[in-house]
């Protein structure tokens, strides 16, 4: 005995990599076998009416803090189905079709993971709910956007995914022919209509960055519970309409986006954080300090053009009267003949452009869909420039507040609201933007607010806050 613990004790390298080893190794069978095959046995209990209620009927049973958190979750997972097959089980009219819809699933987001978080934790309430579900899995990034232009018939459009992946469906979206205004468009295909913006569109968080999470369902603490209320929502089928800026470069195709533009230090910095993953908690003070090392202050100088914010119109003013027959337009294409000229309309004035010279430390242009405000008379976009006059401690500060909430601002910072506006940037200016977290280059760009132009689905509980703080 003597001898196998000097032998140990010699070998200290091999010994501590094979008990760390034997540790991991033992901890994976621990998850992957014994776990799963007790979950199965509650399970059993669970339905003969003897489920585990109590966290001291785990400790009886000799089962650890792990497990019961397994547990937990297939709790919340069954509850959700049970709930989504109350709907399932309806019955639906002669003439009516099953409601079909469409997934966009991205596979890579959440570090990979997403496949399995959506297989787990949503597709089952999809399929109990009787809608007719079909699963797109994208392989590369801008796939979504070419498919959607490809595709023909849905009720239903689903996106799985994060931040990059729902910008990416919502581009390809509002890219469509149909959807475009082009004047070409409506001479060839003059009876081609602007569909698909009318179609719900589902948001089942999976991704590392989910901004619109918090616009559309209750917060929680719980990732299952979270993935799991998301989907019930598709399936209540509460919607609000949410905001959309048209983002369109020089001689690039328009980007749409549902939160916002970024250009600047904050930004830049933000997107270095990833480099320094081997500092742990420190990664996001030292990106930021490394940044404070360049040229200081960093300004950001740009020429920005911009119209105030336009009235909102009545509700159900945006709805269109169905198209005539074509006997009642060649009617009143020849009456237009015959039928004496009538006093010319009222001259309606002309938009109040302002112009601003900007020095700034960063520039964001957003909606207002973290902040959704359904009785508003007024429709804009914030467009806000942080002073570049931040002393590098407070930057660093500032940046690693932003890092978890991009709504931080800088004390001193400039907010105009718009509903058009020209952003203009020096020749040879580097750099890049973040539109809803993804990476574009920096150029002179147009923004164009598209008020309440999508329907989301929403948590009803989350709804029922956002009329309540509008009736307020």
């Amino acid at each position: 005995m003597t001898v196998f613990f000097k032998t140990l004790r010699n070998h200290w390298k091999k010994t501590t990599a094979g008990i760390c080893l034997m540790t991991w190794g033992g901890h994976w069978l621990y998850g992957k076998h014994w776990i799963s095959a007790v979950s199965d046995q509650a399970d059993v209990l669970f339905l003969l009416g003897h489920p585990f209620t109590l966290a001291s009927d785990f400790a009886v049973s000799g089962l650890g803090p792990g497990w019961f958190s397994s547990r937990s979750d297939n709790l919340l997972r069954r509850a959700a189905c049970q709930e989504a097959q109350v709907f399932g089980s309806q019955l639906i009219p002669p003439n009516a079709q099953v409601k079909k819809a469409t997934v966009f699933l991205n596979p890579a987001a959440c570090k990979g993971k997403a496949r399995t978080l959506f297989e787990k934790n949503a597709a089952p309430i999809l399929h109990l709910s009787g809608m007719d579900v079909t699963i797109v899995k994208t392989d590369y990034e801008g796939q979504a956007k070419k498919l959607l232009e490809l595709l023909e018939n849905t009720d239903v459009i689903i996106v799985a995914g994060g931040d990059g992946t729902l910008q990416e469906v919502i581009t390809g979206v509002l890219r469509r022919a149909d959807e475009l205004p082009l004047v070409s468009t409506q001479i060839f295909l003059p009876n081609l209509k602007a569909t698909f913006s009318k179609i719900p569109i589902g948001f089942i968080p999976l991704g590392q960055t989910s901004s619109l999470s918090q616009t559309l369902f209750a917060e929680s603490g719980n990732k299952v519970q979270h993935i799991t209320d998301a989907t019930l929502a598709i399936v209540k089928g509460e919607t609000v309409p949410l905001d959309v800026l048209q983002i369109k470069g020089e001689k690039e195709q328009p980007v749409f986006a549902l939160t916002g533009l970024r250009w600047g230090s904050f930004r830049d910095a933000g997107v270095s954080v990833s480099k320094y993953w081997y500092l742990g908690p420190l990664k996001t003070k030292v990106a930021h300090f490394f940044s404070t090392l360049k040229e200081w202050p960093q300004t950001h100088q740009a020429s920005l053009s911009y119209t105030g914010p336009a009235e909102r119109p009545p509700s159900g003013a945006e709805e269109t009267p169905p198209r005539p027959s074509l006997y009642r337009r060649i009617l009143r294409r020849l009456a237009s003949y015959w039928v004496q000229p009538q006093d010319a309309p009222q001259e309606v004035s002309p938009e109040v452009w302002k112009e601003v010279q900007l020095s700034t430390l960063e520039l964001s242009i957003t909606t207002r869909n973290s902040q959704l405000d359904l009785a508003s008379k007024e429709d804009f976009m914030n467009i806000c420039m942080e002073p570049n006059t931040v002393s590098k401690g407070d930057f660093i500060t500032i940046g690693s507040k932003k890092v978890r909430d991009p709504k931080v601002r800088a004390d001193g910072t400039e907010c105009l609201q718009a509903s058009r506006c020209t952003l203009l940037l020096p020749e040879g200016t580097g750099g890049s933007f973040s539109i809803d977290s993804e990476e574009y280059e920096a150029m002179p760009v147009q923004v164009k607010l598209l008020p309440r132009k999508l329907q989301f689905f929403c948590d009803p509980r989350k709804r029922e806050q956002l009329l309540q703080s509008t009736a307020q």
